[in-house]
């Protein structure tokens, strides 16, 4: 009986091959597939021919089928956001110079969903020319979306407990301003009541301390108020609309024995139904602060006065506090005017603490207002507060 001839060596042979075929496939493959497993895309430019390869993974990232983004340069650079094109083509054209081994740059690409991507380029010249000039880059992109996003509300969320913590240590400091404010005006008064033998002018002192104490007790309301304000997330909370013109008024009557004694007239010109939405502890203390500082840097050479009075843009309200007082050297204090334990009036006043503009200032930001401030010596000094229009949510 004769067996059928069986050929083992090309048998052996066709396998070999095969699997030689197969080993040289996965080695060539190998890295772009781990690649791809990583959510990394690859490009490869071929400068001289102007085509560009884009992995599958490359097109994945910003929503691309194989087909739909064409191998060119131009392609690409026409997604890449207008605000970082220029850093983007700067750095780009750095690593063809020679300028950089590697080029590296975060920036967006617009996708085809419409929206854009935040991206981590990489590349690398890896053929030149016998004269050195570039002629294939290869590189990759990451999307970097995530992080980006992760970082921004980690920064917001570091710039509110900054904030936070600012507002937690200048309440001791606002504390002791405005009651160390009253206790003045209380030692003041029983003074001056130890000092005369008329009994009109001691009636009229016992007035002025029963204004004085509706106001240290106001003071103290407003400021377990802001204990209360710090206890909440949002300071919008405790938002209302406030009359203007009533609130200067009632500031205004706390001071009166002290814009007496100093000779100073306090004009407000507000007008009667002017109201501004927003805290009024806050608010009560920015006014009481200015216009307190209106009067104690009065002129004494003068006719004193402080004008209280208001600009309306569609969106924001001005109020303007202005006096005729000895004013600040502008040219030397204005980056420094705002600063905690700074005086700027070459007084020698031991009641001058320099943390009354720095409470204010932090207030009235916390309110998310500006304040500015213009001054001359001899002149007088203009601050400008404002303020965003609000409307009161249902």
């Amino acid at each position: 009986m004769k067996f059928p001839k069986i050929k083992l060596t090309n048998s052996s042979s066709t396998k070999y091959k095969n699997q030689k075929t197969l080993n040289r496939f996965t080695e060539d493959n190998k890295y772009e597939i781990a690649l791809e497993i990583s959510n990394v895309g690859v490009w490869d430019w071929h400068i001289v021919k102007n085509k560009t390869f884009y992995s599958e993974e490359f097109k994945n990232i910003v929503g691309f089928s194989d087909s739909e983004l064409k191998d060119t340069v131009k392609a690409w650079r026409l997604r890449v956001h207008k605000d970082d094109f220029e850093d983007y083509s700067q750095e780009l054209e750095r690593l063809l110079n020679g300028e950089l081994s590697i080029f590296e740059k975060e920036y967006r690409i617009f996708c085809q969903n419409g929206k854009y991507k935040w991206v981590l380029a990489k590349g690398k010249v890896i053929e030149k020319t016998v004269d050195n000039k570039p002629t294939r880059v290869i590189g990759s992109i990451i999307d970097i979306t995530p992080m980006k996003k992760r970082k921004s509300q980690l920064t917001e969320n570091l710039q509110v407990i900054n904030s936070e913590n600012k507002r937690l240590q200048n309440f001791t400091h606002i504390v002791s301003h405005n009651l160390k404010t009253h206790i003045g005006n209380f030692k003041n008064i029983l003074e001056f009541y130890d000092d005369t033998n008329d009994k009109g002018e001691k009636e009229d002192l016992i007035g002025h301390l029963k204004t004085i104490s509706e106001s240290l007790t106001a003071t103290i309301v407003d400021l377990d108020d802001i204990i209360s304000i710090k206890s909440k997330a949002n300071l919008n909370l405790l938002n209302e609309h406030i009359n203007l013109h009533s609130c200067v008024n009632k500031i205004s009557d706390s001071l009166k024995l002290d814009s007496s004694k100093n000779e100073v007239t306090i004009h407000n010109a507000l007008r009667k139904d002017e109201t501004l939405f927003t805290n009024r502890p806050y608010l009560e203390s920015i006014f009481y602060n200015l216009i307190s500082n209106g009067i104690k840097y009065a002129d004494p050479n003068k006719k004193s006065q402080i004008i209280v009075q208001s600009i309306h843009s569609k969106d924001t309200i001005k109020i303007l506090i202005s006096d005729n007082g000895i004013g600040i050297d502008m040219t030397k204090f204005k980056d420094q005017v705002f600063n905690m334990y700074q005086t700027f009036h070459g007084t020698e006043r031991k009641d001058s603490r320099g943390i009354g503009l720095y409470i204010t200032k932090t207030q009235i930001e916390t309110l998310n207002g500006t304040i500015e401030l213009t001054s001359k010596i001899n002149e007088g000094s203009a601050f400008t507060l404002t303020f965003k229009k609000q409307k009161v949510e249902a």
